[in-house]
């Protein structure tokens, strides 16, 4: 019996790639590709999926991505195998990833070979990581590794930050201090691993904390 796969991207031209040499291995079956997470849950109920490769973020698609959707797709179909397909190198996004039961994670960069493997892999109840994300994580245990948890206050700086208010407006809002919420941004970025402003935003975009243009998952 071959192992039933889905394809999650919202690129044509990386789904069209990806297609093409997962039929080059006979113990795999490409089901169905969709380029929208709200095609994704169309496809998977009322398709049976043993595995499923999906991109991490899919801008766009009028349905959640990122973190929400992965956290939606473990808790719906408990023991369907996701495979994530990424060119994300962030180490702080990487841990979450891993951290919401995905199976494997894998950098677009890598080979194809690798793809292949990963899919063996976790239909067979293990991980797998590829070299290339095992490196940019600094170690296999890094990526495994639990962030420490952001504080309420510090989530609500975060996501304030990133949905465009400056440190002075969120002052304002949340009366407190400007420096109050300065040291609140700076810690929560260091508990991260996050050093840049422009990685931050990715982080919140990537992880549902910003949510623009999409819908939330009751």
């Amino acid at each position: 019996m071959k192992i039933r796969v889905i394809l999650s991207d919202d690129h044509p031209t990386v789904l069209s790639g990806v297609r093409h040499e997962l039929r080059g291995a006979s113990t795999i079956e490409v089901v169905t590709a969709v380029g929208r997470s709200d095609e994704l849950v169309e496809a998977l109920s009322r398709t049976v999926c043993d595995v499923l490769i999906t991109d991490f973020a899919m801008p766009g698609s009028g349905f959640v991505d990122g973190l929400p959707l992965l956290q939606y797709l473990r808790r719906t179909w408990p023991d369907m195998k996701i495979v994530v397909l990424t060119t994300i190198d962030n180490q702080a996004m990487l841990r979450e990833m891993t951290n919401s039961g995905v199976h494997a994670v894998l950098s677009k960069l890598d080979d194809v070979d690798h793809l292949i493997a990963a899919v063996h892999a976790v239909y067979a109840g293990a991980t797998y990581y590829s070299p290339s994300v095992k490196t940019k994580a600094a170690a296999p245990e890094v990526v495994h590794r639990t962030p420490q948890p952001l504080t309420p206050r510090e989530t609500e700086v975060i996501r304030l930050y990133t949905s465009g208010l400056s440190i002075n407006e969120i002052a304002d809002r949340l009366n407190r201090a400007k420096q109050t919420v300065s040291a609140q941004k700076i810690r929560a970025m260091k508990k991260l691993g996050i050093e840049r402003d422009a990685d931050l935003f990715m982080y919140a975009y990537e992880t549902g904390l910003t949510t623009v243009g999409s819908k939330s998952i009751k």
